[in-house]
């Protein structure tokens, strides 16, 4: 699949079939995270994997699903991630810039996930210090998001933004994802509107 079909196809998934995702290709999706940009190459980001079936539940306690749908849309037993993967900052190089460094490797992730067929969620409503415990995170490490992982066991589709931006689930458990129009939110410099 060619880059640009991944980026276009990819959507957030909230409900996963219980297939494991092996340790190998989540590996794969962190190296990706890893080589991802950082400002000025400080690489303040470290991950943590969470694979191990006695602790997905645990985890799966301390995040908060999507409001929009909730609780409906929030997945149920037989519909949870199989696999997570925190996103941690080495808070001696925390700053205001982390915020991009974590907005190129989860991208990455995400991306990287999409192709290799397994769906995620980016989540950031956490409840850190509860995970903190969880996972035996060292007090060094911020804990900044968690990415919840598995293969696709809903569908997901882009509308046209048509006066709002909240995504709904539909009868059939489809999501369906309004995004602004390419020619609502492009500008070219120099060019009238209308060119």
């Amino acid at each position: 699949m060619k880059t640009t079909d991944v980026i276009k196809s990819r959507r957030t998934i909230r409900k996963f079939k219980q297939d494991r995702i092996e340790l190998s290709i989540l590996k794969e999706l962190v190296d990706g995270a890893r080589l991802a940009p950082s400002a000025s190459n400080r690489q303040p980001l470290e991950y943590m994997i969470v694979e191990q079936p006695e602790l997905l539940e645990p985890v799966f306690q301390t995040v908060r699903w999507a409001g929009y749908i909730a609780p409906r849309g929030n997945p149920r037993e037989g519909e949870k991630p199989v696999a997570y993967i925190v996103v941690l900052v080495k808070k001696e190089l925390d700053s205001p810039l982390v915020k991009y460094d974590v907005g190129a490797a989860v991208q990455n992730i995400l991306l990287g996930a999409w192709e290799q067929g397994i769906g995620s969620c980016w989540i950031a409503s956490v409840d850190r210090e509860k995970l903190r415990g969880i996972l035996d995170i060292p007090d060094r490490l911020n804990i900044d998001c968690v990415i919840a992982l598995g293969y696709p066991a809903q569908k997901s589709f882009v509308e046209d933004e048509c006066g709002t931006i909240v995504y709904r689930m539909d009868e059939d458990g489809t999501m369906h994802v309004p995004k602004r129009k390419l020619e609502d939110v492009l500008h070219i410099a120099g060019r009238r509107q209308t060119e």
